[in-house]
């Protein structure tokens, strides 16, 4: 098989699989739209947004996990696949533990400072100690997704999405509205669509892996500290990367919300406009995670050759650049257009306009950014990965308090620009440590 056809049978599942997302949100929305009032569309988006601050933190257990496995599996050693798969499901438990203990001062602290009033902040609070009871589910998911694809199987983590997606759907329809539990039954399907995918992911690994059981000896030998070191070192920098996103990603919209509503709500449109280009190139840098990851191991092995290694990497930055530019060209032709699906507004569509020179330059750039960092979680780089969000996040940071008094919310755009041109610097300039240079 050749590079590129593997480079896309890794990609497509990955994309087909995130683009189903967007459904998700988008009928759980309608449900509580024409169940209650708009209190309770707004509690249940303030709690939706609870758990992706909350869950965010997490990303390590699914990113760590298949930079691990996909280089154990490079090297043919199964033995160790397997105990990355034990070491990161019991990070995953232990997390939800913590998730658990922290539960009732993560909600007040975040509603504290998310103005909301009474009545949405009580439907949020409902929801979230409903949902949260889904966490072992979700966070064992995070891991199984990392391992499958560190296995360079990008399949099962699709069939795993799908189902989890398409159950959602499902089952917050008939909790909410067939089982009587109204608003809160959105949160129960979320409930039972984790747990679906929970079982489909283990049937993968008992059918398609092999591995029925694991052993308290298994168990024990597994979680010897100088079996977890690697995997501890590696996520606490992953940890630390996610703590720094949350600076970009949430500040961009604290911050735009204090610019009024019809700001905020081209910001969030432009952000979801980006996330959907997102879903495409995330599938490329999936892929590059899996055999960036692959190629190390075998290098380990076998004396793999860094040419071969600068091969991937480059056929992997073509496929991605090209996903960057047909989304550019996509927003340059149809930007209002694509502005227009997501809302009538006049207000609001006369308001994006300034803003769509940052839209159609942010594809490129952020698949430069994007792919880079499939690569180095594949070589394991972790130190890389948490230095280049850091000094995205004070780029972000920078950005905007310097030209803020004079930009006014275009700062805000211009920020969230610089931190995806730091990440693509720094990451460029390290190169040299992923692969010899000749």
């Amino acid at each position: 098989m050749s590079l590129n056809r593997e480079i896309l049978r890794l990609a497509v599942p990955s994309i087909l699989a995130n683009i189903t997302i967007p459904l998700v949100g988008i009928v759980d929305t309608a449900i509580v739209g024409h169940l209650s009032d708009a209190a309770a569309i707004g509690g249940i988006a303030i709690g939706t947004m609870l758990f992706d601050l909350l869950y965010w933190n997490f990303g390590f257990l699914r990113i760590g996990t298949s930079g691990l496995a996909a280089q154990a599996y490079g090297a043919g050693r199964k033995d160790e696949c397997r105990k990355i798969l034990v070491q990161s499901l019991t990070l995953a438990l232990l997390a939800t533990l913590f998730v658990w203990a922290i539960q009732w001062f993560f909600v007040n602290a975040v509603l504290a400072v998310v103005p909301c009033s009474e009545e949405v902040a009580s439907i949020a609070r409902e929801y979230f100690y409903v949902r949260i009871w889904a966490a072992p589910a979700t966070l064992m998911l995070f891991t199984f997704k990392g391992w499958f694809i560190g296995m360079q199987d990008t399949r099962s983590p699709m069939a795993t999405d799908i189902l989890v997606n398409a159950v959602n759907m499902a089952a917050s329809y008939y909790m909410a509205v067939n089982a009587g539990q109204g608003v809160i039954g959105v949160a129960y399907g979320t409930i039972i669509a984790q747990y679906s995918g929970l079982l489909l992911a283990c049937a993968f690994l008992v059918f398609k892996y092999g591995i029925i059981h694991i052993g308290i000896k298994e168990f024990r030998a597994s979680m010897k500290w100088q079996e977890i070191r690697r995997m501890m070192s590696l996520n606490g920098n992953l940890f630390i990367r996610s703590l720094c996103f949350m600076v970009v990603y949430v500040g961009f919209s604290a911050l735009m919300s204090q610019y009024g509503d019809v700001e905020l709500a081209v910001g969030s449109i432009i952000m979801k406009l980006f996330m959907f280009f997102s879903f495409f190139v995330d599938g490329f840098a999936y892929a590059g995670e899996a055999l960036v990851g692959k190629a190390f191991g075998e290098q380990s092995a076998i004396s793999y050759q860094q040419s071969d290694i600068r091969k991937i990497i480059r056929l992997l930055f073509n496929w991605s650049i090209g996903v960057g530019l047909f989304f550019t060209a996509i927003y340059a032709v149809l930007g209002d257009e694509s502005i227009a699906i997501m809302t009538s507004d006049s207000e609001v569509l006369a308001a994006a306009k300034p803003y769509m020179g940052w839209l159609i330059a942010m594809p490129l750039v952020s698949a430069l950014a994007f792919m880079w960092d499939g690569v180095y979680v594949g070589a394991t780089a972790g130190v890389q990965i948490r230095n280049a969000m850091i000094w995205a996040a004070l780029a972000f940071a920078t950005g905007y308090i310097v030209t803020f008094t004079w930009l006014g919310t275009q700062a805000l755009y211009l920020a969230y620009f610089a931190h995806l041109i730091a990440r693509v610097v720094y990451l460029t300039i390290e190169r040299k440590k992923i692969y010899a240079e000749d």
